[in-house]
């Protein structure tokens, strides 16, 4: 099967996250400055969530360079991944008047976690179908962020029933270490990978 149409479909529910989330943003309620600061937690929980969805949006792009077919097992893989992305404008909606609680925090980072898992499961069903020695295995290399990112989610989830705004530096912290530019992919496409 080709990729592209899974490429063009992934990036359209993309695109439909992002519009739902800015579409879930509201002015504040007066012309003060303190309205405006009264939002301020729902637009950095926007924010925060905006670039969740632009890295996985710039990593599945960059990722497909070097795909050169999919299957079954990938088309669903891919979708399971969507499902869990499509979930980030309820808990970024939740979390951003409640930063501070436990509950929207931990939900916020259970979300985060599985789409990483389901991200996981992505690659492993392309990499089972273009093998280890491919392109794509060659670029991913021990994918040190893939592989401790998980693990900052989890330790956010718990770390919310202590304090909340733990977890979301944690979560703010593990978007930072993937806007840190990886050129593995890059420099692998421009070897004609």
């Amino acid at each position: 099967m080709e990729k592209d149409r899974l490429a063009a479909f992934s990036d359209g529910v993309i695109a439909v996250i992002i519009t739902i989330m800015v579409l879930e943003l509201k002015a504040p309620h007066d012309s003060s400055f303190t309205a405006l600061e009264e939002s301020a937690p729902i637009f950095l929980s926007y924010v925060l969530s905006f670039v969740y969805v632009a890295i996985y949006w710039n990593n599945h792009h960059h990722f497909f360079h070097l795909v050169s077919r999919v299957d079954g097992a990938v088309l669903w893989a891919n979708l399971h991944l969507l499902f869990w992305l499509s979930l980030i404008p309820f808990v970024t909606s939740w979390l951003g008047p409640f930063y501070a609680s436990s509950i929207p925090a931990a939900v916020y980072g259970v979300v985060l976690l599985l789409a990483a898992l389901a991200w996981f499961i992505m690659q492993r069903a392309i990499l089972r179908l273009h093998g280890d020695d491919s392109a794509l295995a060659h670029a991913l290399g021990p994918d040190l962020k893939g592989k401790i990112s998980p693990f900052l989610y989890i330790a956010g989830i718990l770390l919310a029933f202590i304090d909340a705004r733990i977890a979301d530096v944690i979560y703010v912290l593990v978007a930072l270490m993937w806007l840190v530019p990886d050129r593995r992919i890059e420099r692998e496409i421009g070897r004609g990978g």
